[in-house]
């Protein structure tokens, strides 16, 4: 496991402040030494929490044509039948990850293919859970094509928490099933939209790893 680039310039700038914030304590203050240990066991707690979220674990990725695997690591909040208005403009089927902040925030393609579309949306900070925040919240929506000619949509979605989205692919790409294409800091949520006769393998409230839970498969 390796840390996310995302989280390099944050931490270091964190570890410089808790470090600022402590010093005074042992300088000005050496008889209160149980405080010194208080603010100290806080600092270090804080900051492997922080730590913690910028994870980039190794994951064995399954391969096929037809998989689609989990974008991300969470819990499944969606399962549905829904009208997808932006590009499909017809029913699909939509499944749901929410990302709490003690989850893994990178972003991975669900299947490989071209990517035949991407668009970022600002908007607003709904939390992740609530209903309209995959259309009124701050988002990107991307639909890769796969060789069957299979067309899957996905949605980077900002929390309340969230208030950065990161990718790192354009229109045009070739991706690769299980990859990252993006990170999302401190709470959210992806959509992904799938074709009507796709055989879905997941449930509600199951939880998923990012790369490796196979959340459906597309039709042949």
């Amino acid at each position: 496991m390796t840390i996310h680039k995302e989280g390099h310039s944050l931490l270091i700038s964190l570890l410089i402040i808790l470090g600022v914030l402590n010093a005074p304590l042992y300088y000005y203050i050496p008889q209160f030494g149980i405080w010194h240990g208080i603010a100290l066991t806080v600092s270090i707690i804080f900051y492997l929490l922080i730590l913690q979220f910028f994870r980039n674990p190794n994951r064995t990725i399954p391969q096929g044509e037809n998989l689609v695997i989990a974008p991300a690591d969470g819990k499944v909040v969606v399962i549905e039948e829904t009208e997808e208005n932006e590009y499909f403009k017809d029913k699909r089927i939509q499944i749901s990850i929410f990302m709490s902040p003690l989850n893994v925030h990178l972003s991975r393609n669900p299947i490989s293919g071209v990517l035949k579309y991407f668009k970022y949306h600002p908007g607003k900070f709904l939390v992740a859970w609530h209903p309209k925040s995959s259309t009124d919240n701050e988002r990107t929506t991307l639909v890769t094509e796969n060789s069957n000619g299979v067309q899957v949509l996905f949605r980077q979605i900002a929390g309340a928490l969230a208030r950065r989205i990161r990718w790192y692919v354009d229109e045009g790409d070739q991706v690769n099933q299980g990859e990252e294409f993006g990170f999302i800091k401190f709470g959210s949520r992806i959509d992904v939209f799938l074709p009507l006769d796709s055989k879905i393998n997941v449930t509600l409230e199951q939880k998923t790893r990012g790369g490796e839970t196979i959340i459906a498969e597309l039709p042949q």
